[in-house]
């Protein structure tokens, strides 16, 4: 056998060093858009700068040189990196976001070559990594609790579960298992979490929620009286301008620290079941053996803000920056507030620095210069340039006095003297801002020797070279980048704060976080607007678009909607409508049909959000056509991950399968089944591409009993909705449950988040009985739902379970990782998946794409296709390392095999002094 595989290796390495690879049409490329967290990281002697490049799945490597960046390498690891943390000067290790992995490593001689030697599998969607403990050899790494890797039950449909957790690794001893042995997985009492921040003596690790809300909640309309204020209702006022009556709808409530109160500080604490403690950072003792969270009051803090992205430690004095977002969807309302003399237009959110020292927690609001009295001022003006918007990276120098903050939404970075921000005595001014040309800064790593600052700008994939001194960008380097022109172009549109609104503080992304949602409750309804046809397709179909026949109720889109839960703006290709009522359609007459004609026209009712760039965000104007273009174009690209809790072979367990049968075959409402509404159909619309298929929903609106009219919703994300339990509302045959403790999420199902839980919200629906004498709720139904919520978990969406998975293969590892190899080879002959192959043999680095049928095309033209054994068998004979990743269809040659560096870094970036990839670093 090792005769064989030194005669298989010595024609291996002839073809690789005998020719390039195989120039390839245009790939497809799939748009996930993943917020990144740690974007750069220097080596510990400063030689060397790591970037993640999130769009081309790879880890760029820079030398660091007294002219500039000079490129070295670049390391494929797995899908969507959005951390990278340096353990020493040649050993790296990288978060993986949609593969669900740390990549760990290890540089070659001078930097001019790096390799995956190890891949961690870790939960769902692992966001931040940081090295503490003794000799900080202890890696933390923030992941939500969930996940096909994970080792323990998520228990999704218990109470009072915490959904955030970090995982802990000995880095010199990882463990002999498939995915690495965690020292311990830490589980804190919040939703899924994002930054992680040690102290300078690695003793601490702070872990921050991400969307970790901020005690609103949402009261089901059944719980509020009719008849609006007067009877103790809805505040007013109940009409629009024309004196329409709006219909009865939900209510926003907020913990203020002692009771439930709404817009007009009503108490409804008798209503709420549940109560949100809203511990937002996380304190544990990184020295702990295993690491646990600080015990006691001292091991979190609350009020930090409503959705987190980052934090800080200051060197000096220990405090805690965390950069935020505070969500004021406690008040209502967009518009002109003309009718009702209030409205969020133009202060939505405020960007916030808080900061954590000892137990206080004193949030500092960034714009404080911003008149929000006046409104939708054109632009430019001198307000809107004073404003920084969403921060999210942030780095302190060593001496503890200045804090550098990556404004995402404002192109620049902010400058803070730390003790005039602790004191809040900070005046903004452009003088301590630095704007950056590549726009949509993420992160940033202060590199003092040279008096210089790299900061990540994501709206083009670039790294700026920012002088500390003169606070000035001095270079810019744009990275490879594969997304297509139209993805690069129109980002902008969703994040640009500067672009879309007046005072420069708010977008598009303020409540659609990354493209997805926020985990809250608006009441956005406009009393200034008039009420508007409803020309959506029912199921099942109305006679004309009058009043219900059955019911009574109108189901034209009044302009009062009440409270509705934000909804992602991942996936809306193929799903027609928009809005939770459809509100935002193209169609207005027939005909409407699947796909893209009339109401089913998505490019057509995107652009309908339009108007919201002055009554939400109050700019003085509407996006131009172009504009709204480009990001239509942009937007109907992102699409949704795989299902984390679905089996990575695509199979159901018992119960989800039960779950399905049910979903498909019992007539629960006079619709019919559920699967009447929420269509199912993976392969509807196959010419619509990576969009095609029906996950829940067909664009069609929904005949319901309630007093508005909903689009029927999919159902791709509702694992994402976990962890709010107690209703104080009947529903169906369901009665109200007793108060059910502390809960992570202040929002569960239904437009307005006021459903706990899928099996109530089956339970509404459930009309008729699965036994002969036509009692409701039997055990036999309650089985049958309890089924089909654990199936709905686990529901269908356009990429397989498997897309991202991946798994390294070494000498030492090859029978442990032997059963993973096979299952990434079976999904993608399935056709879940095409694999790909990227590492080293001996010392030459190689790729390879799954072909099918057991065989492995390489990157050079001279090389025929490989067995998977012998790929197997060259790998361990040479010593060689390979990581086998399953990526979403049409993307593997590009990944695999054929990495065209065309523009790497050209133009304006060698004016700048920097050099383009260097010849040595292998494609």
């Amino acid at each position: 056998m090792q005769g064989f595989a030194r005669a298989v290796f010595a024609a291996l390495l002839f073809a690789l060093l005998s020719t390039d690879s195989e120039a390839s049409a245009a790939p497809s490329f799939t748009v996930f858009e993943s917020g990144q967290v740690r974007p750069l990281a220097l080596s510990p002697n400063g030689k060397f700068l790591f970037a993640v490049n999130t769009p081309d799945n790879r880890l760029e490597i820079f030398h660091v040189e007294s002219s500039g960046l000079v490129h070295r390498a670049s390391v494929p690891v797995g899908l969507e990196p959005v951390a990278v943390a340096a353990r020493g000067d040649d050993e790296v290790w990288v978060v993986n976001h949609l593969s669900d992995s740390v990549s760990i490593v290890k540089l070659g001689l001078g930097g001019y070559h790096g390799t995956v030697v190890r891949t961690l599998l870790v939960g769902d969607e692992p966001r931040d990594i940081v090295f503490a403990g003794p000799g900080r050899r202890r890696a933390f790494i923030t992941a939500a609790h969930r996940g096909q890797n994970v080792p323990f039950d998520p228990k999704l449909t218990t109470p009072g579960v915490g959904r955030a957790d970090v995982w802990v690794f000995d880095a010199e001893n990882l463990g002999a298992s498939l995915g690495g042995i965690p020292v311990n997985i830490l589980t804190l009492f919040s939703d899924t979490p994002r930054a992680l921040a040690v102290t300078p003596d690695g003793s601490r690790v702070y872990a921050a929620a991400f969307h970790s809300g901020n005690r609103t909640t949402v009261l089901h309309e059944f719980q509020v009286p009719d008849g609006g204020e007067a009877k103790g209702g809805v505040p007013g006022p109940n009409t629009n301008f024309q004196g329409i009556p709006a219909p009865e709808v939900g209510l926003i409530v907020k913990f203020d620290g002692q009771n439930w109160v709404d817009v007009l500080n009503r108490s409804w604490n008798d209503e709420v079941r549940f109560s949100l403690p809203d511990k937002d950072v996380f304190v544990i003792d990184a020295m702990a053996s295993p690491p646990k969270q600080v015990a006691g009051a001292s091991g979190s803090y609350s009020g930090v803000g409503t959705i987190l992205f980052n934090m800080a430690v200051n060197p000096v004095n220990g405090k805690v920056y965390v950069s935020n977002t505070e969500a004021r969807n406690d008040l209502r309302f967009e518009g002109p507030g003309t009718f009702a003399g209030t409205s969020l237009r133009g202060h939505l959110h405020e960007s916030r620095i808080t900061v954590l020292s000892g137990s206080a927690v004193a949030p500092r609001h960034l714009n404080k210069h911003i008149n929000y009295n006046a409104c939708c001022a054109p632009l430019p003006n001198a307000e809107n340039e004073k404003s920084l918007a969403q921060p999210l990276g942030m780095a302190v120098s060593s001496n503890g006095a200045t804090l550098y903050v990556a404004a995402f939404g404002s192109s620049k970075v902010g400058v803070y003297a730390t003790a005039a921000l602790e004191a809040n005595t900070f005046v903004p001014s452009t003088t301590n801002q630095i704007p950056l040309s590549g726009g949509g800064p993420t992160g940033m790593v202060l590199d003092e020797a040279r008096g210089r600052m790299y900061v990540l700008t994501r709206f083009d994939n670039a790294i700026s070279i920012v002088n500390t001194v003169t606070r000035q960008e001095i270079a810019h380097l744009r990275m490879y980048n594969p997304e297509p022109p139209s993805v690069v172009e129109g980002r902008r549109f969703l994040y640009d704060a500067r672009h879309s609104s007046s005072h420069g503080d708010s977008s598009c992304a303020s409540c659609h976080i990354f493209g997805d949602f926020d985990s809250l409750a608006w009441d956005l309804g406009n009393p200034d607007g008039t009420v508007a046809d409803n020309p959506s397709p029912m199921v099942p179909p109305l006679p004309g678009r009058g009043t219900d026949p059955t019911f009574g109720f109108n189901p034209d889109f009044h302009p009062m909607k009440g409270p509705m839960s934000t909804q992602s703006l991942r996936g809306m290709a193929n799903h027609g409508p928009m809005h939770w009522r459809a509100d935002r359609t193209g169609g207005q007459e027939e005909p409407n049909a699947q796909p893209n004609e009339g109401s089913f026209d998505e490019a057509a009712a995107f652009k309908k959000f339009n108007p919201a760039f002055m009554d939400l965000l109050g700019r003085s104007a509407q996006l131009t056509p172009a504009e709204m273009q480009k990001f239509t174009d942009f937007i109907l690209q992102v699409a949704y991950p795989p299902n984390p809790v679905r089996n990575l072979d695509n199979s159901l367990t018992p119960s989800q399968q039960a779950g399905r049968d049910f979903f498909f075959n019992v007539t629960l409402a006079p619709q019919g089944t559920c699967e009447t509404c929420h269509r199912l159909d993976p392969t509807a619309n196959p010419g619509e591409g990576p969009a095609a298929g029906f996950f829940g929903a067909d664009g069609r609106t929904s005949f319901d009993p309630g007093p508005q009219f909903f689009k029927v919703p999919h159902l791709r994300n509702m694992y994402q909705k976990v962890g709010m339990f107690g209703a104080g509302f009947a529903f169906g045959f369901l009665g109200e449950d007793p108060f059910m403790g502390d809960q992570v999420r202040g929002l569960g199902f239904n437009h307005d988040g006021t459903i706990p839980d899928l099996f109530r919200f089956s339970s509404g629906f459930d009309q008729n009985a699965l036994n002969p004498d036509g009692l409701p709720n039997t055990p036999q139904s309650a089985k049958g739902k309890r089924d089909m919520e654990e199936f709905m978990l686990a529901f269908d969406s356009n990429l397989a379970p498997i897309v991202g998975q991946q798994v390294t293969l070494t000498a030492a590892n090859h029978l442990v990782v032997a059963p993973r190899i096979s299952l990434l080879k079976a999904r993608a002959d399935a056709g879940e998946c095409e694999l790909v192959a990227k590492g080293r043999i001996a010392l030459l680095e190689v790729g390879y794409l799954y072909q099918g049928g057991g065989k492995f095309a390489g990157d050079r033209q001279a090389q025929a296709p490989l067995h998977d054994a012998v790929l197997r068998t060259l790998v361990i004979a040479s010593g060689g390392v390979l990581t086998y990743t399953c990526v979403p269809l049409g993307s593997g040659e590009r990944i695999g095999i054929d990495r065209d560096l065309d523009g790497f870094l050209d133009g304006d970036e060698r004016a700048a002094g920097s050099n383009p990839a260097d010849p040595t670093s292998t494609p």
